[in-house]
């Protein structure tokens, strides 16, 4: 027979090795891998009493890899999919709105380094950082200011 199957708990424990999942996240991941007699629910509930799964640690890791690179919109999306609460998720966002400026200034420098020459490049500066989640005031203040002309 051999050990060429995982349980549920050692493919639940190897899941969070890799990095933090939240409760969501691994209930969708093991509940493929489910055989009669496991008790999914019972082991995620195991799992968050023994703290191995904290939905504080998602967000922060979450923060952590992601808000160098991505707006607040974005970031609100991924924590939404994890299937975080309502209110952690809202008071990451806030927590990321006083550097919102200056975290879409430094995505814009790193890629393209120069104040655009013409309209249509700082249009294509523009829509690059909409796609990365920054707003629309945030995205206009962060190319203009580059130009030198920040009115705001």
């Amino acid at each position: 027979m051999g050990f060429t199957t995982l349980s549920l708990k050692g493919r639940a424990l190897r899941l969070l090795s890799q990095r933090e999942h939240s409760r969501a996240e691994l209930l969708r991941k093991l509940a493929p891998h489910v055989e009669e007699g496991d008790d999914l629910n019972a082991l995620l509930d195991d799992l968050q009493a023994r703290d191995f799964i904290s939905e504080a640690r998602v967000v922060e890791s979450v923060l952590n890899r992601r808000a160098g690179r991505l707006g607040a919109a974005r970031i609100r999306q991924e924590l939404q999919s994890k299937g975080l609460g309502a209110d952690a998720v809202q008071q990451a966002v806030a927590q990321l709105q006083g550097s919102e400026l200056e975290r879409a200034r430094e995505v814009w420098r790193r890629k393209f380094g120069e104040p655009a020459a013409d309209p249509q490049t700082r249009a294509k500066h523009m829509r690059f950082l909409l796609t990365r989640g920054f707003s629309g005031d945030v995205v206009r203040r962060a190319v203009l200011g580059a130009d030198g002309s920040d009115e705001g």
